[in-house]
């Protein structure tokens, strides 16, 4: 049985992360214009280190748990087919999520001021219990990620935590956008955003409730691939190309690769 103090600790990362996006949804209202440089930067920054975690940390310990329980062939064919499972599962909810209700679509603050923006997302109106619902099956595996992450070793899971929360701050926007022009009103919008977080630390709960009873070897090496897989999916499909929508090209490359550095970095410190 795990330790409660790894439980909470695991849980309370979980919870930073998924609340980040009460910070891009304040950006929304306060800030007059998106430091779109900065953002490409972080967003670069980011994918880097949860690529860079999962496949030499995450994965990794994904066949070292898989080896001790199945033997080392079948454990590492078993720790490649859950890091595509994972892969396969948050690709199904991206498309299953219409674009307009999906959190990662981009946005930018400056839409705050665009009037043409309010008949663009007039429709959200009527479908506000809806979008919450898409938000919150999107961003459950990103809770379970962060707290996998943290009960296999605090260092690790405060990496994954930092690199969610900055990839949460504009999903705060791209929600608060939308619906405060949808409701005409920033208490819901910011409260939309809220939630949108929340899902985060709960979905984190529902795993570790679901599971708790399973926990062995083999169930921490399925776990450990899928989050890899559902990481690595995040960055290029998201990350990536947010970083290069908001910013330049190179400004995401940089930030890629500072990402991989401090991450790299980090690991060999704490060896």
């Amino acid at each position: 049985m795990l330790e409660l103090n790894n439980v909470l600790f695991a849980f309370g990362l979980t919870v930073f992360a998924g609340l980040s996006t009460g910070i891009g949804s304040a950006l929304a209202f306060f800030a007059t214009r998106t430091n779109t440089k900065l953002l490409s930067l972080s967003l670069g920054f980011s994918a880097g280190v949860m690529i860079y975690v999962s496949f030499v940390e995450i994965l990794a310990k994904s066949q070292d748990a898989m080896a001790s329980y199945l033997g080392e062939v079948q454990g590492a064919w078993a720790a490649v087919l859950a890091f595509f499972g994972g892969i396969t599962l948050i690709a199904l909810i991206d498309k299953f999520i219409p674009d307009y209700e999906n959190p990662h679509e981009i946005h930018d603050t400056s839409e705050m001021k665009d009037k043409n923006a309010a008949m663009k997302y007039k429709k959200l109106r009527s479908v506000g219990l809806f979008t919450a619902l898409a938000i919150a099956i999107h961003n459950f595996p990103e809770g379970l990620a962060t707290f996998i992450g943290a009960l296999s070793d605090p260092a690790l899971g405060i990496a994954v935590a930092i690199a969610i929360a900055i990839h949460n701050i504009p999903e705060g926007i791209a929600v608060s956008i939308p619906i405060y022009y949808g409701t005409g009103s920033r208490k819901k919008a910011f409260m939309f955003s809220f939630l949108s977080g929340v899902a985060e630390p709960v979905g984190a709960i529902i795993g570790y409730l679901v599971l708790r009873s399973f926990i062995n070897d083999l169930t921490f090496g399925i776990l450990f691939g899928m989050v890899a897989g559902i990481m690595v999916f995040i960055s290029l499909d998201e990350l990536l190309p947010a970083a290069q929508k908001y910013g330049e090209h190179h400004l995401a490359i940089y930030g890629l690769i500072a990402g991989m550095g401090v991450m790299a970095m980090s690991l060999l410190l704490l060896m």
